[in-house]
């Protein structure tokens, strides 16, 4: 009988783990993915057929399941180097997970590469409908599938509140991402001496354990020598510093107390990437010794690097000129060596899918301490899939994405044209995928996810699981030209 269950599901054979005499495995019928076990299913939700268990991929059979095989748990990554890929529809940790696989295997540095194979924002979970606990699961079944028993974990990614903190703490994650960028202070990169001192004098100092005259006291007419760069802080260079992050650095200890007094298995990344002006090397290293004297302890730090990361294409200099990278690369050493010389921690690359011009100078610079984060790109790649396999349905997302594009961008830093989009009829069916690889393209199918799954998200995933090997090699292809650069 158990011969008969099996012959009426696709079994993924990558899946199949034998642990004390039970084996668990993960197959496919006409109703979707299920859990199968032959042996103990005590404690699991399902029901018999013979003699093998059949579940659903449930909450509840998850954190079963990761009670017996412990390699399902997201783990802490460290210092290693790490990639996070995110996934809006919770179906592509294989297709990552063929890709990190087939890097490490042909690279010199195997092992070296760890990926946080469950990662989503506050926000994106807002516009797709998911918990946090959902993506953590999502994730977990993709391991399970695939038989990755190799270290991953898991990122709460762009949290800006305590409860947004507790809610990844329920669903064990174990990296958290804390976004104190709508505390930066933009208006300080240009303002005055006189509005300077203003902003200084009415920062929150009760909350930053400090005051005006110990602040200037620790860093004026001091030297700071990093392996080779001299950095000083004149009285407005201070000024415009702490004016513009000192809310942020307030906000980040709050956060991190708050973690550190829910669960002492984290790690934790500051993001102020997400801010309209640069961080300069000097506001790095005044950012990071500030987080130090008040006790904070993070693995890696995104800070706003020159130039200009949009969501779902390469980068742009500041001088708007595609391969003009020496500017971007002479900041980045200095970025580089601050975070070896006051962790050492990683740099992160927020929005960093796509960014393939600037992969080799992180990968020159930072060395192994560094963090690269992508998320909307996995969409992207989702729907490269559907323009080859069901090009009809393509079309209409692309409609949808056009109408939608302007009022959805809101949110973003991008600055594609709806314009320089062709319209559905304007393209053959063998021209459609080609859509997602021009910038207007990318961008305005990257931003408008949002308005796309809440008309087509069942329909969308239905195909991609119909699909599901055109759908992983989508993947796997183009997450090999973002990690390559990195394990050399």
């Amino acid at each position: 009988m158990a011969f008969e269950c099996l012959a009426q599901l696709s079994i993924y054979p990558r899946s199949e783990t034998e642990v004390n005499g039970t084996t668990y495995l993960l197959a496919r019928g006409d109703q979707g993915r299920v859990l199968c076990i032959l042996g103990d299913a005590t404690g699991f939700a399902g029901a018999w057929a013979g003699d093998v268990f059949v579940g659903p991929l449930t909450a509840a059979n998850a954190a079963r399941l990761r009670e017996r095989l412990p390699w399902l748990r997201p783990g802490l990554v460290g210092l290693r180097k790490s990639v996070g890929c995110g996934d809006r529809l919770g179906l592509a940790t294989p297709g990552h997970i063929r890709a990190v696989r087939r890097v490490l295997a042909r690279g010199t540095g195997q092992g070296t590469l760890i990926p946080i194979l469950a990662q989503q924002s506050v926000r994106e979970n807002a516009r797709t409908g998911r918990t946090p606990q959902q993506v953590l699961d999502d994730a977990m079944w993709g391991v399970f599938q695939e038989g990755w028993c190799e270290p991953w974990g898991a990122d709460a990614d762009h949290l800006k509140t305590t409860q947004d903190i507790d809610v990844a703490v329920a669903a064990r994650y174990t990296f958290f991402t804390v976004d104190p960028g709508a505390c930066v202070d933009n208006e300080a990169q240009t303002a005055s001496a006189a509005v300077l001192e203003e902003k200084v004098q009415a920062l929150p100092w009760d909350e930053l354990e400090d005051s005006p005259q110990d602040l200037y006291r620790r860093y004026l007419d001091r030297r700071f020598d990093v392996e080779g760069n001299a950095f000083q802080f004149e009285l407005q260079d201070l000024a415009r510093a702490a004016a513009k992050y000192g809310r942020a650095i307030a906000h980040t200890v709050q956060m991190y107390r708050h973690l550190a007094a829910r669960t002492e298995v984290f790690e934790l990344e500051v993001s102020v990437d997400e801010t309209d002006t640069p961080t300069s090397p000097l506001e790095h290293l005044f950012f990071v010794c500030e987080l130090r004297r008040l006790g904070v302890r993070w693995v890696s730090l995104a800070p706003r690097y020159i130039g200009r990361f949009e969501k779902g294409v390469d980068y742009i200099p500041p001088s708007g000129q595609p391969g003009d990278l020496a500017e971007f690369e002479t900041e980045l050493a200095k970025h580089a060596a601050i975070a070896r010389a006051m962790g050492p921690y990683k740099l992160s690359i927020h929005s960093g899918s796509d960014k393939f011009s600037v992969y080799p100078i992180f990968a020159r610079q930072a060395g192994d301490l560094v963090h690269l984060k992508t998320a909307g790109t996995s969409y992207l790649e989702a729907l490269r899939a559907i323009a080859r396999v069901e090009p009809g349905f393509f079309r209409e997302v692309l409609a949808l994405a056009r109408d939608r594009y302007e009022q959805d961008r809101a949110t973003y830093h991008v600055s594609a044209s709806v314009a320089r989009v062709p319209s559905p009829d304007e393209l053959r069916d063998e021209e459609l995928a080609g859509v997602l690889d021009r910038f207007d393209g990318r961008e305005v199918l990257h931003v408008t996810f949002g308005s796309v799954l809440d008309r087509y998200g069942e329909r969308l995933r239905a195909v991609l699981e119909a699909h599901e090997e055109a759908h992983y090699a989508a993947l796997e292809a183009h997450f090999e030209k973002h990690l390559s650069p990195f394990v050399a």
